[in-house]
C-alpha cells in the first residue's frame, strides 16, 4: 500500500481489506453504461475495481495531494474523470452531460457523513442509488424505528426519501489507519413514488428539524410556532409525545396540515 500522511481534518481512513472491497463491488454490481460518481476515492481502493467495469467513472476528491497517486494507480484502467473539490458544494446536475441519474458510491469521511447525506437528499431526484461506507452508528440511526434512542432527524429524512438496507459491518482493521469505531455499508434507493408525499418539502424538513432540536421536550413545545393544541387534536396526534415517538408519515401529516393552514392564510 502507498504510504501517505493522513490528514485528520479530512477524516481519512483508507480502505485496504481485499475481501471487504470485493463485497462492496459485488453489492454495487456496476454495469458498463452506469453514470457513477465515487465520493472521496482516496488511494483508489474501490476506484481501481470500478473503473474497468464502466465506460467512465467520475470521482470527487477534496485532498489535492491524493490526485496524482490516484491517477497513477488507475492509469490504463479506463476513463477517469476527476474533480478536485468539496462534495458539499457540488451540484450533481452540473456534472451530467445529458439527462441522467447518478449512482453514488464512496467510503465517506466520518466528519462529513451526515451533512453529505443531507446534501444528497436535496438532489435525490438526480440519484438512482447510493452505496456508502459509514460509521456503524450512523447506519443504525438511518435504519432506526420510532421509539428507539437512535431514531431522529436523519432517520426520518432518509426514510422519507429512500429505502435503506444495511448490507454488512466492517471492523476497524479493514482501514489504514484504523478508526476507533466500527463501520457499515449501506444501500439507499430513492423512491420513485413517495408513500407519503409532503406538499412542501422545505417546510417538511424544517418541521422535522425543529421537532428534534430538543429531543426531551414534547411536540407541542418544539412545534409551537406552527401548531396549536386543537391542530394536534384534529390530526389525532398526541401533542405530549416526544419527537422520536412519531412515524415518518406522522411528520408528513403535520407538515401538510401546516402547509394547508398557510395557504388558507393567503386567501
Amino acid at each position: 500500500m502507498l504510504s501517505l500522511p493522513v490528514r485528520k481534518r479530512f477524516g481519512q481512513h483508507f480502505l485496504h481489506d481485499g475481501a471487504i472491497i470485493d463485497r462492496i463491488i459485488q453489492a454495487i454490481a456496476p454495469q458498463k453504461t452506469d453514470a457513477m460518481i465515487e465520493i472521496g476515492p482516496g488511494l483508489g481502493a474501490l476506484t481501481q475495481y470500478l473503473l474497468p467495469q464502466l465506460e467512465r467513472l467520475t470521482v470527487i476528491e477534496l485532498d489535492k495531494d491524493l490526485i496524482p497517486l490516484l491517477e497513477e494507480k488507475c492509469a490504463g484502467l479506463g476513463k477517469l474523470i476527476i474533480y478536485q473539490g468539496d462534495i458539499l458544494k457540488i451540484d450533481f446536475h452540473s456534472l451530467a452531460e445529458s439527462k441522467q441519474v447518478w449512482r453514488l458510491v464512496g467510503n465517506l469521511p466520518y466528519n462529513i457523513s451526515t451533512p453529505l447525506l443531507f446534501h444528497c437528499l436535496k438532489q435525490v431526484h438526480l440519484i438512482q442509488d447510493m452505496h456508502f461506507m459509514l460509521q456503524k452508528e450512523v447506519v443504525d440511526r438511518i435504519n432506526a424505528y420510532p421509539g428507539q434512542a437512535s431514531y431522529g432527524r436523519l432517520s426520518v429524512m432518509i426514510q422519507y426519501y429512500c429505502r435503506a438496507e444495511k448490507l454488512f459491518n466492517v471492523k476497524p482493521g479493514a482501514f489504514q489507519p484504523p478508526p476507533k469505531v466500527d463501520s457499515a455499508v449501506i444501500r439507499l434507493i430513492p423512491y420513485k413514488e413517495l408513500s407519503y408525499k409532503a406538499k412542501d418539502p422545505i417546510l417538511f424538513a424544517e418541521i422535522v428539524r425543529n421537532a428534534f432540536n430538543h429531543r426531551r421536550k414534547m411536540l407541542r413545545n418544539n412545534l409551537i410556532n406552527w401548531l396549536e393544541e386543537q391542530d394536534f387534536e384534529q390530526l389525532k396526534i398526541n401533542s405530549m409525545l416526544r419527537p422520536e415517538q412519531l412515524m415518518v408519515n406522522d411528520y408528513v401529516k403535520l407538515a401538510n396540515f401546516v402547509a394547508k393552514k398557510n395557504e388558507l392564510k393567503k386567501t
